[in-house]
């Protein structure tokens, strides 16, 4: 087990249409924004309930985080507002990486009846993390000869792995999410894109499973999305219907699954192929052990009734086992999620999570940090990233810590541990091509 305080069960509990989080806030400090933390008995600490500002029953409501989380007072409050604020929402959970995003929050869950709001899931439908298996061997492996071998993965996939897609399914990707054509589609495929996404090559460092991972193996992580297709998709959506979600048998909401199949398809297909070039690069091959989304939504079945389960930055806990990485100079556990959460809307922590806003980060680190100093880690392991700005922004120190978001997991009961991964090279975008 990680050595970590024990889970203090902060539930939010919230006992009127009105009623504001009890929370208390420590000061700002150069560590992280301010902290807020639930204040409960332990027989609440089991779940809260809200009441619905729309006149609906009582919303289950909890916030699964321990005293080594920084959750922010905006990421609360905007995870209250949803939930009493949408028609026919029953649940809202906030899981340890939980953080504001752009008018909802991220690292959250949510299950509503009747309706289902794309502006929950947000832009980057399908966005996930996949895991490889390579035959690089980790004690013949260095991050300069990685660094090297890589080089430039940005831009369109080659001739030779273009060859060897689905241009049939592509091409049904195309027409289902009616916002892109083959060609753009074909543009995009195998691209990382910016923000926090990245593809990173790993070592095993600690096995809680005996057999789980090979230690003899270097993985490959690759965290990737719909690559504007998604976002096309949101921005038609909102265009047309605004935030007030849809209908669960209406005709916009049979398209708007359909489009969403089609992000996620290609989302998936995206990641395959962006894992294909790295492996092309290295000269391996790769095995895929498990692909997982975390921005969807899906039908559901929840305490006795059906409806639709979101997911923004939260990873399914009922597909196997899943990943959560840290930042890019921090561990990634490999994780078994524990059966029957109900509470948790069978949702886990998708990542570390933001603890500074990306426009914080180039005054908060430029001072103290050389661009060269960001390029290493603690590790000694290496990061190609050629955007100045981006550097900053996903800075190890912008991010919690991963170890208390897992441990928050772990002691909630929520999963088990089953491995421990040190990253060699994490890959964000490669220098520009001159010819």
């Amino acid at each position: 087990a990680l050595d970590r305080k024990p889970f203090m069960g902060n539930s939010i509990v919230f006992r009127g249409a009105n009623a504001a989080p009890a929370i208390t806030q420590a000061r700002d400090t150069e560590e992280g924004p301010p902290r807020t933390e639930g204040v409960v008995s332990p027989r609440e600490a089991r779940g809260g309930k809200a009441r619905s500002d729309s006149g609906g029953p009582d919303i289950h409501l909890q916030v699964f985080a321990n005293r080594g989380v920084w959750i922010e007072d905006a990421a609360i409050q905007q995870l209250q507002t949803t939930a009493r604020n949408l028609a026919g929402m029953r649940a809202a959970v906030g899981l340890p990486d939980l953080h504001p995003g752009r008018g909802y929050p991220v690292g959250a869950a949510f299950f509503s009846v009747g309706r289902f709001y794309p502006a929950l899931v947000g832009g980057d439908i399908g966005c996930g993390m996949s895991l490889y298996s390579t035959e690089l061997a980790a004690h013949k492996t260095s991050a300069p000869k990685l660094e090297k071998a890589v080089g430039n993965i940005d831009g369109p996939l080659p001739q030779e792995l273009l060859d060897a897609v689905d241009m049939q399914q592509l091409e049904h990707i195309a027409q289902a999410s009616g916002v892109a054509d083959l060609a753009y589609l074909q543009d995009s495929l195998g691209t990382i894109g910016g923000g926090n996404h990245f593809a990173e090559l790993q070592v095993v460092d600690t096995l809680y499973e005996d057999g789980a991972l090979d230690r003899k193996r270097v993985h490959l992580m690759v965290h990737s999305g719909s690559r504007g297709l998604g976002g096309a998709i949101l921005r038609a959506h909102v265009e047309a219907f605004s935030h007030d979600g849809l209908a669960a048998s209406s005709d916009a909401a049979t398209q708007y699954l359909r489009q969403h199949a089609a992000a996620i398809a290609f989302a998936q297909l995206n990641r395959a192929s962006i894992a294909a070039r790295l492996l092309r690069a290295l000269r391996t091959r790769g095995q895929a052990l498990l692909d997982i989304t975390h921005n969807h939504v899906i039908a559901h079945h929840w305490r006795g009734e059906d409806g639709f389960l979101h997911r923004k930055g939260a990873t399914p806990a009922d597909q196997g086992l899943v990943v959560i990485p840290g930042s890019r100079g921090d561990y990634s556990y490999l994780v078994r999620p524990v059966a029957g959460r109900d509470e948790a809307l069978h949702s886990l922590a998708h990542g570390a999570g933001r603890k500074w806003a990306r426009t914080d980060c180039m005054g908060r680190l430029r001072p103290r940090f050389t661009l060269d100093e960001l390029l290493r880690t603690k590790f000694g392991s290496a990061v190609v990233c050629a955007d100045r700005e981006l550097v900053y922004e996903e800075a190890p120190q912008a991010y919690k810590d991963v170890d208390s978001v897992v441990a928050s997991l772990q002691e909630a009961g929520l999963v088990q541990l089953v491995a421990r991964l040190r990253p060699l090279l994490t890959y964000k975008k490669g220098a520009m091509q001159c010819c």
